[in-house]
C-alpha cells in the first residue's frame, strides 16, 4: 500500500480514487489504449483544424480536443504549436482516436500534484524522479523514513507521512507559498510598466476589480490607472487567499512579475488593504487618471451631415465616455436590443467597439466573452420580467463571482414609459444605465444618460445608424468596420451620407440588401441568443463570401410566400379620408414560423401606396403601420373611457406600436381605433 499525495490517506499506489482528478499525469506510454480516461495529462499543442486542436499527450500518442470542448473559438486560443497545454481524456475508441476534453486548470500549481504514467512498470503511477528520490519505497509501495519522527538537524520536529506528501505536492505544483515575511522594500510600478520587471520583486497600488477562486490559487484582477493584471495568491490548493480582500477594496500588493503563456501575471507575496487618506489618495488619483482614460479619443461622429445625430453629439459622447469607463472598471457591459434589424445593427455595432478595448484593458483570457454579453429582446420596451432576470443574473454573479454590477446599454428599447419600472428595479441596485434609442423617446422612463433625437426636438432616426455612431465615438479604431452598417439598416429613403459611407467601404446596394435580408432572418431564430460569430460572419466576412447571399434567399423566398398568403386576406375601408387596410394576424399568418408578424406587417406596408395605414388585428392586441407616425398612446387616451376600461385598452409602445385589448371586445376596439386615428391624422 502507498499513500495518497493529496490527502495522505491509504491507497494502492500514489493517488486515491477520490483524487485522481486532482493531479496531471505525465504519460509515458506508446498506444492510445493505454491511457486512462477521466485522467488529466500534461500535452503539447500539436497542429489545429477548423474543428479543433490536435494534442500529443505522449509520444506519438495524439488526440483531438473538439471545438465543442474550447470556451469560445478556437482561434481565440493563446496556443501555438508546441506550446504545453492541460487536457483531459474523455474516451478512447476502438480505433485509436482519442477525445479529449478542456481543463480549466491551465498551469501546473492548479493541480494539487504530478504523477507519471509508465505502462512499462508495475505501478499505475508514480512520482516523478525527484520526488521519489526523497524516500525510500519497499516492494509493496510503502515509504520509509526511519528518522521520520526524530529531531532534524535544526532540532525541528520531522512531519508526518500525509503532511510530507502533501507538502511535497505542493512544492512540486506550485511556485509559490503565500505571504513573505521579510520587510523588504520593492520599488512601487504602475501595471503599464510591469513588462519592463519580468522576474523583478514589485509593489503594485490600486483597486481589486475580480477576485476568483482556481482549484489552486485565489486569483485577483488588479486595476490602477494604467491598466489591469492578475495577479495569483496561494495559502491551500483550492482556498480563498486573503479572504479579507474584497473586490472593490484599494490595495498594496507587493509580489514577483512573471510571464505566462504570453501574459503578464504577479506570483503575489503579500496583500495590505489601504484605508483612510491613503486609500483616498488612491483612488482619487485613479479616478482622474481614469477619467481622462475614458474619454473617447475621437468625438467625430460618422457622417456629420444627419443633423438630427448632430443634434444629440453631446449626448453620445456622454453614453461613449460611460461605455469606456465601465471597460476600464471592470465592469460587464450588457446590451439590450430587440430583435429587428436595425437592433442587431446597434447592439453589434457596440458589440464590434468593445471587444478591442475589452482585450486591451483585462488580463483574463476570456474577457471578451465575460465582459460584454449582448441579450436581445422580444419587444421595443424592457418589461418587469427582463429586468428581473437581470437583476437575478446580476446579484448572482456579485455573489458567486465578486462581479461588480454592469453597465446596461439599451438600444432601440427602454426610453418609454413601459420601461420605467423595469428601469427603476435596475436603480434600486445601483445598476447604471444607457438608453440609445432613435425612435420616440420618453423622458418620463428613467435612465443615467439618454441618446435620442426625439428627445431634443428632432425628428425620428434609425437606430441602426444611431447606434453606430455611438461605437465609432466609444473606439475610433473599428470606425472602417462601421461605415457600412448604417446603411444596412431599414430607411424608407437612405440619406445620401450614409450611402456613401457605404460605397467608400465596398458596400454596393445589393450588398447591403443582401445583408439587411440575412440579418433580419437570423435575428428570427433562437432571438435570446445574441449569436455573436455569426452575425459577425455576415457583416464582416469577406468579401468573396456567400453567406450572406444564401441566407438573404432563403428569407426572400419565406418572405414571399407570406406575402402572396396574405395579400388576399386584407380587408380594406375608408374612414374621414383616411384609407385602412386591416389582416387577421391570428388567422391568416403562420404563428411560430418566419417571417414574424411585425416584419410581415413592415413588408405589407412597405409595398401599398395607396394605404394610409395598416392594421394587423390579433386576437388581443392589435399592431399599426402608417405612412405618418400614429401615436398609439394619444389614440388609446382618444378611446371613450367606458370601452378602455371594459376592454382593458393599453398602448404598449410610442409611436406605431401595437394596442392592447381584452379578446373578447376586440370587434368594438377595432371600430374606435379606428375612429381616433383617423381623427390624429385629419
Amino acid at each position: 500500500m502507498g499513500t495518497c499525495i493529496v490527502c495522505g490517506s491509504s491507497t494502492d499506489g500514489h493517488i486515491c480514487a477520490t483524487h485522481e482528478e486532482d493531479v496531471v499525469f505525465d504519460f509515458r506510454g506508446d498506444s492510445p489504449d493505454q491511457l486512462t480516461p477521466g485522467r488529466f495529462y500534461r500535452g503539447t499543442v500539436d497542429g489545429f483544424a477548423e474543428f479543433g486542436v490536435f494534442v500529443d499527450v505522449g509520444g506519438t500518442v495524439t488526440g483531438l480536443l473538439h471545438r465543442s470542448e474550447v470556451p469560445g473559438r478556437v482561434d481565440s486560443l493563446a496556443w501555438d504549436v508546441g506550446d504545453d497545454v492541460f487536457v483531459q481524456v474523455t474516451d478512447v475508441h476502438d480505433n485509436g482516436n482519442i477525445d479529449l476534453g478542456w481543463s480549466i486548470r491551465e498551469s501546473m500549481r492548479d493541480f494539487r500534484g504530478e504523477l507519471v504514467h509508465d505502462p512499462a512498470n508495475d505501478s499505475d503511477a508514480a512520482l516523478p524522479a525527484d520526488d521519489e528520490a526523497d524516500s525510500d519505497t519497499t516492494d509493496d509501495g510503502d515509504t520509509t523514513d526511519d528518522s521520520r519522527d526524530a529531531e532534524t538537524a535544526d532540532g525541528g520536529k520531522r512531519v508526518s507521512d500525509a503532511d510530507a506528501t502533501t507538502e511535497r505536492a505542493a512544492d512540486a505544483s506550485f511556485e509559490f507559498s503565500g505571504a513573505d515575511d521579510d520587510d523588504t522594500d520593492h520599488e512601487t510600478v504602475r501595471v503599464d510598466a510591469l513588462d519592463d520587471h519580468v522576474d523583478d520583486a514589485v509593489t503594485v497600488e490600486g483597486e481589486i476589480t475580480a477576485a476568483r477562486q482556481t482549484s489552486g490559487p485565489t486569483v485577483f484582477e488588479l486595476t490602477d490607472e494604467t491598466g489591469a493584471v492578475d495577479a495569483a495568491a496561494f495559502v491551500e490548493a483550492g482556498v480563498r487567499a486573503y479572504p479579507e480582500i474584497e473586490p472593490g477594496a484599494v490595495v498594496q500588493l507587493t509580489g514577483t512579475v512573471e510571464r505566462r503563456r504570453g501574459d503578464l501575471q504577479v506570483e503575489t507575496e503579500a496583500v495590505t488593504e489601504l484605508t483612510g487618506d491613503r486609500a483616498d489618495e488612491v483612488r482619487n488619483r485613479m479616478d482622474a487618471a481614469l477619467d481622462d482614460r475614458a474619454a473617447p479619443a475621437t468625438t467625430a461622429l460618422l457622417a456629420p451631415d444627419d443633423d438630427a445625430v448632430a443634434a444629440v453629439h453631446d449626448d453620445i459622447v456622454d453614453a461613449a465616455t460611460a461605455v469606456r469607463r465601465a471597460v476600464i472598471d471592470a465592469r460587464p457591459v450588457i446590451v439590450r436590443h430587440p430583435t429587428t434589424v436595425e437592433g442587431y445593427v446597434a447592439g453589434t455595432a457596440i458589440e464590434r467597439a468593445l471587444l478591442p478595448l475589452i482585450r486591451d484593458e483585462h488580463a483574463r483570457e476570456d474577457a471578451e466573452y465575460h465582459y460584454v454579453d449582448r441579450r436581445p429582446l422580444d419587444d421595443a420596451f424592457y418589461t418587469i420580467d427582463d429586468a428581473t432576470g437581470d437583476v437575478t443574473s446580476m446579484l448572482e454573479a456579485a455573489h458567486r463571482h465578486d462581479e461588480k454590477h454592469p453597465l446596461f446599454v439599451f438600444v432601440g428599447t427602454g426610453s418609454t414609459t413601459e420601461s420605467t419600472d423595469a428601469l427603476d428595479l435596475l436603480d434600486i441596485y445601483d445598476a447604471d444605465t444607457v438608453v440609445v434609442d432613435g425612435g420616440y423617446a420618453d423622458d418620463a422612463a428613467g435612465m443615467d444618460v439618454l441618446v435620442s433625437p426625439t428627445a431634443a426636438g428632432e425628428q425620428p432616426v434609425n437606430t441602426g445608424a444611431l447606434g453606430a455612431q455611438l461605437a465609432a465615438v466609444i473606439n475610433d479604431d473599428v470606425r472602417e468596420d462601421l461605415a457600412h452598417l448604417p446603411a444596412v439598416a431599414y430607411w424608407t429613403d437612405l440619406p445620401a451620407a450614409y450611402a456613401d459611407l457605404a460605397a467608400d467601404a465596398s458596400y454596393d446596394s445589393d450588398a447591403r440588401e443582401a445583408l439587411r435580408d440575412a440579418v433580419a432572418l437570423e435575428a428570427f431564430y433562437q432571438s435570446y441568443e445574441d449569436k455573436r460569430e455569426l452575425i459577425a460572419d455576415l457583416l464582416w466576412g469577406d468579401a468573396d463570401d456567400d453567406l450572406a447571399d444564401h441566407i438573404a434567399t432563403q428569407f426572400r423566398d419565406r418572405l414571399a410566400t407570406e406575402l402572396s398568403t396574405a395579400e388576399p386576406h386584407l380587408s380594406t375601408r375608408h374612414h374621414d379620408g383616411v384609407a385602412f387596410e386591416t389582416l387577421d394576424v391570428g388567422a391568416y399568418t403562420h404563428q411560430y414560423d418566419f417571417p414574424p408578424v411585425d416584419l410581415l406587417l413592415d413588408a405589407l406596408h412597405r409595398r401599398a401606396d395607396s394605404t394610409d395605414v395598416l392594421l394587423g388585428a390579433g386576437e388581443d392586441a392589435l399592431r399599426v403601420r402608417s405612412d405618418d407616425a400614429v401615436d398609439v398612446h394619444a389614440v388609446v387616451d382618444a378611446i371613450d373611457d367606458d370601452l378602455t376600461t371594459t376592454a382593458g385598452v393599453t398602448a404598449r409602445g410610442a409611436r406605431d406600436g401595437r394596442i392592447e385589448f381584452l379578446a373578447g371586445e376586440r370587434d368594438a376596439v377595432l371600430d374606435a381605433v379606428v375612429d381616433a386615428i383617423a381623427a390624429q391624422l385629419a
